[in-house]
């Protein structure tokens, strides 16, 4: 797949027009066009902003092997991502606060809180975790605002 077909797949999957993404890179909408039917390439600062754009990896963007933008394989990929270990990387407390003496107090009563919550609402497991997930962020930003 050539770079234009693979950014006219993303375009469309992302459900922009031409004039829209256009006016996101601040070009015109035929820079776009030329971009798509591979009359040029977009130079690497705009590369980079598409990369963002369409939540892709610069790699994944300019590299030649076909992007896959059906939603279920994606999520079959971020099913398999072990999400501690990822983030324990730019916030190391996650690989160790297990070890924490009296953690296991808030662990029990954390998963209290999220059986409750998913039997008293007839929720599944994902949309639990999605909801208490929200909360806890709001939270946190509240208290952010907070300081």
């Amino acid at each position: 797949m050539s770079l234009g077909e693979k950014l006219l797949n993303l375009r469309k999957g992302a459900g922009l027009s031409q004039e829209e993404l256009a006016e996101k890179l601040d070009v015109s909408r035929q820079t776009v066009s030329k971009w798509e039917t591979d009359q040029t390439v977009p130079d690497l600062i705009k590369a980079k902003l598409l990369s963002r754009i369409y939540n892709i990896s610069y790699d994944s963007l300019v590299s030649e092997n076909n992007i896959n933008t059906d939603v279920s394989s994606i999520e079959m990929i971020v099913d398999e991502i072990d999400w501690t270990a990822a983030w324990s990387k730019k916030y190391p407390i996650l690989a160790s606060y297990t070890s924490i003496n009296g953690i296991q107090k808030y662990t029990e009563k954390i998963s209290e809180i999220y059986d409750e919550f998913k039997d008293e609402f007839g929720m599944n497991d994902v949309d639990t975790v999605l909801i208490l997930k929200d909360i806890l962020s709001q939270k946190y930003l509240l208290s952010k605002k907070k300081i």
